[in-house]
């Protein structure tokens, strides 16, 4: 009966049945470690005692992932189930035997320790980080194992995320950039749609036929150019996917205002320069001996050339 009896026991090992799911088991490597952890005992009573071991574990990681939302993202599975492993490695290589029952019991429940932080740690930064909008938010059910939608609502349930204020010159450009961070997260190819209604704003209550279609894009923001003073307005962009379903809204307040044209520049005055203040003039008398002078110098010269002519014949 003894060999029937640990083949019995060895099958159900390897192909249980349906047991209680929980986040850390819904990673494979993790099911093929506890089902080498069975296979390795060394006799039928250990694999009894190893298997109601991983049956009660699997109830307490249930519990624990049920109580934390019953979610998970792939990221946070790996890491959980990674650091379960290197755990589970170091505490064999500490005891340097085979593992016990005991040993089983405390390992185990440090793996439920494990998944408890990661799943904390998930839903502080990982689960719904949109603070505005709507989000379908793609995770692993830890009942089923299988993907699914986590519908994430803000904590105001709406799908305006806001308004800012644009300021541009005319002739400038603006920028228009509807990304937030969790727009990564949208499934599919979500488009933002681009719309706008003329006129200064916040000047009048706006109504929805007030607004035209400006520009659809996967891109999650638009540069306008060469702006004009008629471009002013408010602008409004929404993330949609192809249903169409709003994911998010925001609009942006442009204001366009025209630069003065600039004067010409007048020439510089530079001062006048100031008269000298000492100046030459000559006396009467001077002036009267300068003449007398010039005229015998003068009278002198004919005379000297009438002689010279003479003696030359």
């Amino acid at each position: 009966m003894q060999p029937q009896l640990l083949a019995v026991v060895s099958l159900w090992a390897v192909c249980p049945g349906p047991a209680v799911r929980a986040c850390l088991q819904c990673d494979r490597r993790t099911r093929l470690l506890h089902e080498d952890l069975l296979l390795s005992a060394a006799s039928v009573e250990d694999q009894i005692e190893f298997t109601l071991i991983r049956d009660h574990a699997y109830v307490t990681y249930r519990e624990t992932s049920q109580a934390r939302r019953g979610v998970i993202d792939p990221t946070t599975l790996y890491r959980a189930s990674t650091q379960y492993h290197n755990e589970f490695d170091r505490f064999k290589k500490i005891q340097q035997t085979e593992l016990g029952t005991f040993e089983a019991i405390q390992i185990m429940e440090k793996g439920r320790k494990i998944l408890e932080e990661h799943l904390d740690m998930f839903i502080r930064q990982g689960l719904c980080p949109n603070k505005c909008g709507q989000l379908y938010q793609r995770v692993i059910d830890c009942s089923s194992c299988k993907y699914r939608f986590y519908n994430c609502s803000s904590p105001t349930h709406q799908l305006d995320c806001g308004e800012h204020h644009v300021e541009a010159e005319a002739g400038g450009h603006a920028v228009l950039n509807c990304f937030l961070p969790w727009h990564s997260l949208v499934q599919g190819r979500p488009e933002y749609h681009f719309t706008w209604a003329p006129g200064p704003p916040g000047t009048k209550q706006l109504k929805e036929s007030d607004f035209q279609t400006l520009v659809v894009t996967e891109e999650p923001s638009v540069v306008l150019n060469q702006l004009h003073v008629e471009e002013q307005g408010t602008y409004r962009c929404s993330l949609q996917d192809r249903n169409p379903t709003v994911f998010s809204t925001l609009t942006f307040l442009l204001s366009v205002t025209v630069v003065p044209t600039q004067t010409p520049a007048q020439p510089i005055a530079w001062p006048t320069l100031p008269a000298p203040r000492y100046t030459f003039q000559m006396s009467p008398p001077t002036r009267h001996l300068l003449l007398i002078i010039i005229a015998t110098v003068t009278a002198f010269s004919l005379v000297a050339s009438i002689g010279l002519t003479v003696a030359l014949g």
